[in-house]
């Protein structure tokens, strides 16, 4: 869990677009980001068992 100085300050608009930080909007993690969904790898994991991200199911072969 970020502390939530660090995500409110993630939000804010940088002064330059390369120090943009993408962070997850469940947990606010910045390793293991998923840009199609904007979920780190844990909370993805979680919600697609859950079945709550549209589209996605566990792969089988």
């Amino acid at each position: 869990m970020a502390k939530i100085s660090q995500v409110i300050r993630a939000r804010r608009k940088p002064k330059f677009s390369s120090r943009k930080v993408n962070r997850c909007w469940r947990c606010g993690r910045i390793r293991g980001y998923i840009r199609d969904f904007a979920l780190c790898r844990i909370c993805f994991r979680e919600l697609a068992e859950q079945g709550a991200i549209p589209g996605v199911r566990r792969a089988s072969w």
